[in-house]
């Protein structure tokens, strides 16, 4: 099965992604990750990236859908994928459609705004290994410190009230629209937020049968 993880920042799709890969045996891709790996492994389409990232600048579509299309084509998305922030405008959406990429349902994570700034405002992340935390719902054992490496555990700056106002304008404003697009072809489920990351899988899973 090949899913797409719509929903404003904080919405909850790199948790529901995890949940997802944990149950259906596929892999969650989301940009920043393959961005990360491509720029590490030194690829040609990773090189391109980091030259963009190095300048401050936004890495251009071409270069993340290249970048996407290389992860794709790895053994372990043989049976499918859950694409989680990617694509991010309709310009991704119809440049992953040129590419014959199939796509079997796009679930848009629905929550209040008011929400999403009570959940990041809580979000910790390891600086050493990336993992991440919640200091209300997903916390470490203790506090602070990473369980799986130790690491001191930050805010990021994504997190940060100011930053996520701003990055509520940019998802309204940039990646919103896909919710009709995919809507119009046919493949969108909306899934209502739950009070805990239970109740709202419980609604994935349900959207997925339908």
């Amino acid at each position: 099965m090949n899913l797409i993880l719509l929903g404003a920042p904080g919405a909850g799709k790199g948790t529901q992604a995890e949940v997802l890969t944990a149950k259906l045996g596929i892999p969650a891709i989301s940009t920043g990750n393959i961005l990360r790996a491509a720029v590490k492994e030194g690829t040609e389409m990773g090189l391109k990236a980091k030259s963009y990232m190095d300048a401050g600048g936004l890495v251009p579509d071409d270069v993340i859908i290249g970048i996407l299309k290389d992860r794709l084509a790895q053994p372990d998305c043989a049976k499918g994928f859950i694409l989680d922030g990617v694509p991010r405008t309709i310009a991704q959406a119809e440049a992953i459609e040129r590419m014959g990429i199939r796509i079997d349902k796009v679930l848009d994570l629905a929550v209040d705004e008011e929400v999403i700034f009570n959940r990041m405002s809580g979000r910790r992340v390891c600086e050493k290994c990336g993992a991440s935390y919640h200091i209300h719902t997903k916390p470490s054992k203790v506090e602070g410190v990473c369980d799986s490496c130790g690491g001191q555990l930050v805010t990021r700056k994504d997190d940060q009230p100011e930053t996520v106002r701003d990055r509520l304008k940019a998802y309204h404003a940039q990646t919103e629209p896909l919710i009709d697009f995919y809507r119009s072809r046919g493949k969108l489920a909306v899934v209502e937020s739950g009070s805990t990351v239970e109740a709202t899988t419980a609604e994935v899973m349900k959207a997925l049968e339908a």
